[in-house]
């Protein structure tokens, strides 16, 4: 409703909101760019706000509603997907680079945007989801023991232990209704294909210009790492380093380490499975910070629309760019990390 950021350059005035910011790229031919900054950092946290406000408010009147573990199943698969505060990251380093060429100002929303963030961030660190689970639901019978070959399932969102049908046939969990398997169907296929996918796309993401300024002084056309350059010339080293980090190597480990864990667990190989299991903690969690050149691109193209005196567009190395973070993300989704144990325990079996 307010805007965001305002922009003012010899006389003339723009600003734009979220929204505005979205319907900019999707006037430029970005419908798929623009779909996923929506999705992202509107979508996603208004669903996961009411999500939890469905979910939280009868257990703290103690009454139960039909429905609860299944929402909190899947606030909890949308959760890596809300990134408002990568978003808040890239209207800082926006605001860094429009600041040497016109006068920026803050608007409301700015303000309002942060605190949202920082109430998000307490309520998610202050939430015990295994308390929230248990108040749903027991977790396990007495007595059991939690591995498959005890002839139990452990569902994979809630934790919830099942008896194994001995029939192999399709089971879902009792409480969230999460499908139940003893590992993900088809993990490591499916990964090395979403990972292959983003390989090929990882070199247009860099090479191709991200954006391009139109001036009566000329052209310029910027990739990611011209926008890093850009940064680090402009006196902001800081923020240089961290889209640097966020955006070119954070996609490139992400690849590698996926990669390694593939290896390894088709290899059948025992080697550190601790760390290995970690790194893949670390993989899934990181990924996300990477769609911070996009929400950057999103912004310069809603503000810089002052003709004929600048104009910004959107190009298509921020679609490739897009696509990697996505694949890159479903990847790792897609690993099951239950894998790396599965040679241990083979070993330990054979003894």
């Amino acid at each position: 409703m307010y805007p965001i950021l305002g922009l003012s350059i010899q006389g003339k005035h723009t600003e734009t909101t979220l929204v505005g910011a979205v319907l900019e790229l999707q006037k430029q031919g970005m419908g798929i760019m623009s779909g996923l900054v929506l999705f992202t950092t509107f979508v996603v946290p208004a669903m996961e706000l009411s999500g939890l406000l469905f979910v939280l408010l009868p257990l703290k009147l103690n009454k139960k509603i039909r429905g609860q573990a299944a929402v909190f199943r899947l606030i909890q698969a949308l959760r890596p997907w809300g990134m408002i505060e990568v978003l808040m990251l890239g209207i800082l380093v926006a605001l860094v680079k429009l600041a040497h060429m016109a006068t920026v100002q803050p608007g409301w929303s700015l303000w309002l945007f942060g605190a949202f963030i920082f109430v998000m961030a307490a309520t998610a660190a202050s939430l015990d989801s295994e308390e929230i689970w248990l108040r749903l639901g027991r977790r396990y019978p007495t007595g059991t023991k939690a591995n498959a070959g005890a002839g139990y399932l452990s569902c994979h969102a809630c934790g919830l232990l099942a008896r194994a049908s001995p029939e192999n046939m399709e089971q879902h969990c009792s409480r969230c209704g999460g499908a139940l398997h003893v590992r993900k169907p088809n993990s490591i296929g499916r990964c090395w294909s979403l990972l292959i996918a983003a390989m090929i796309l990882y070199i247009p993401a860099n090479v191709l210009p991200v954006m391009s300024t139109s001036s009566i002084v000329g052209a310029q056309v910027d990739t990611i790492m011209s926008g890093v350059v850009y940064l680090w010339m402009s006196g902001s080293w800081p923020l240089a380093l961290l889209v640097f980090f966020a955006s070119v190597m954070v996609p490139l480990l992400k690849l590698m380490a996926l990669v390694v864990l593939l290896v390894t667990v088709q290899a059948g190989s025992r080697w550190r499975p601790l760390d290995r299991t970690r790194l893949y903690r670390l993989t899934e969690r990181l990924g996300r910070w990477s769609m911070v050149d996009i929400f950057v691109v999103t912004m310069l193209v809603a503000l810089v629309d002052v003709r004929p005196l600048a104009a910004v567009q959107a190009g298509p190395g921020a679609i490739a760019f897009g696509a990697v973070v996505v694949l890159t993300m479903c990847a790792a989704m897609s690993f099951d990390p239950r894998l790396i144990w599965d040679s241990i325990q083979d070993n330990v079996h054979t003894r």
